[in-house]
């Protein structure tokens, strides 16, 4: 019954928003949904560095929040939480972005390592092993694996870019905000973000299955890294490895 309540009282707090620009209300739901934030916030908290604070995370999110609660339009096909995540995740990682933190070195280093993962692909015809990504860069597995936790622990590194680009008013667009959505105005376009979510959906099926899984329980069930390699039998550094490796390599497909 409760739930009903809540579903009740937030599409009369929307249609308070929307239809009559009811400040009290918009204030509301960003109370409401507050928790997303929060639960976003402490996920990313958990692959950075420890100077890295969550309070500042949620702050950086909320503003992702409200503008995303500015930008929803009621009657859509996709759920306001779902089109809300881009846009939390991606106003945390422009705020981490333009603080500049991530050494250049690290930077090149990831590169490097995506632009081996292109070339032994294209040489292999499949996704390279540690082993075979450690021996083309000259490297030891242990090195190689030390390599991708440094990677891991001193950038914003997802698959949210991926499937999200900027709209016209600067912010951020999920590929499923705009799939069967029924007033959007360019069906090219619509045709072109669904293309674009096969191709990554193929990219993550090519992956070692131990990767894959990562991802799945990562972005998919919404597990820390630390739930994932309790599933796995491993340490959480290992996960956070394997993700790494994973993403710099589904990222080395999708350059931009």
């Amino acid at each position: 019954m409760q739930s009903n309540v809540k579903a009740v009282e937030l599409r009369e707090l929307w249609r308070r928003h929307k239809q009559e620009s009811d400040e009290r209300a918009r204030e509301r739901l960003v109370l409401a949904y507050a928790p997303l934030v929060k639960f976003i916030a402490g996920r990313m908290a958990s692959g950075l560095p420890a100077h890295v604070e969550e309070a500042d995370l949620v702050s950086y999110g909320l503003l992702g929040l409200i503008g995303a609660i500015e930008r929803y339009e009621l009657g859509r096909d996709v759920k306001f939480e779902t089109f809300a995540v881009a846009r939390i995740k991606g106003a945390i990682i422009d705020e981490l972005r333009s603080l500049d933190w991530v050494p250049r070195s690290v930077r090149s280093r990831a590169r490097e390592i995506e632009r081996a993962n292109v070339a032994l692909e294209a040489e292999l015809g499949r996704p390279p092993s540690e082993e075979e990504m450690a021996d083309h860069l000259g490297l030891g597995v242990e090195a190689f694996r030390d390599e991708l936790l440094e990677i891991a622990n001193s950038s914003v590194l997802a698959l949210d870019d991926l499937w999200t680009f900027a709209d016209p008013e600067g912010g951020q667009v999920s590929v499923l905000d705009v799939i069967g959505d029924p007033q959007a105005a360019d069906p090219e376009a619509e045709v072109q973000t669904a293309e674009l979510k096969d191709r990554i959906a193929d990219a993550i099926e090519s992956l070692p299955e131990r990767e894959r899984l990562v991802v799945a329980l990562y972005y998919y069930e919404s597990l820390t890294l630390r739930e994932i390699g309790e599933i796995l039998g491993a340490t959480e550094s290992r996960v956070s490895q394997l993700h790494t490796k994973a993403v710099l390599a589904l990222r080395s497909r999708f350059p931009g």
